[in-house]
């Protein structure tokens, strides 16, 4: 058990049993009343965001989480199969836990996942991965202005869209966390 003066960004909590993370927190001390902390949570599964409050002290259930390194090896049937890099075992994960992590997967790709206890809560993405532009139009020459951009198919089927100068065959780097293009590389 935790309390509110525990709180950090990224802590999980068990609130009727489905886990939240802390996506930010505010320790609130009005003129008037008790003080209070504001926070907004993310549900692990749903993805779901929502406000909640809590009073000063008040005890919370904190979930103990293991962030282990897996390779990404394959996906085969609307699972995705993964192996832990120091033991070496493979873990299916279902499609559902994947959800926009799928669009940035590689063979090979080193990931994180948060486990609690073999019970697998969450994917983590490297902040940047660098994906091969398989289809896109090409730019035209001199239309740069505004500085305008075009969509572009990644290898793995991602949409990202791009400046006018890239080109079917550029590698580029992408923010995984934003889903938004950074640079060619």
């Amino acid at each position: 058990m935790a309390d509110t003066s525990d709180f950090r960004n990224g802590m999980i909590l068990d609130i009727n049993g489905e886990y939240w993370t802390i996506v930010e927190f505010q320790h609130v001390k009005p003129g008037k009343g008790g003080a209070f902390v504001r926070t907004k949570i993310k549900n692990l599964i749903t993805g779901q965001v929502k406000e909640n409050t809590f009073r000063a002290g008040e005890r919370v259930n904190e979930v103990r989480v293991e962030r282990r390194l897996y390779q990404y090896l394959y996906s085969s049937g609307g699972m995705y199969y993964m192996m832990d890099k120091n033991t070496y075992d493979q873990i299916p994960l279902d499609e559902s836990m994947m959800k926009e992590a799928k669009g940035y997967l590689k063979e090979n790709m080193d990931i994180g996942i948060y486990m609690d206890g073999e019970t697998p809560l969450l994917v983590e993405l490297p902040h940047f991965v660098e994906l091969t532009v398989r289809q896109t139009e090409p730019g035209i020459r001199g239309d740069t202005a505004q500085g305008g951009t075009k969509p572009a198919t990644m290898e793995t089927g991602l949409v990202v869209h791009v400046p006018l100068f890239i080109d079917i065959g550029d590698v580029i780097r992408i923010d995984t966390r934003t889903g938004k293009y950074l640079a060619r590389v």
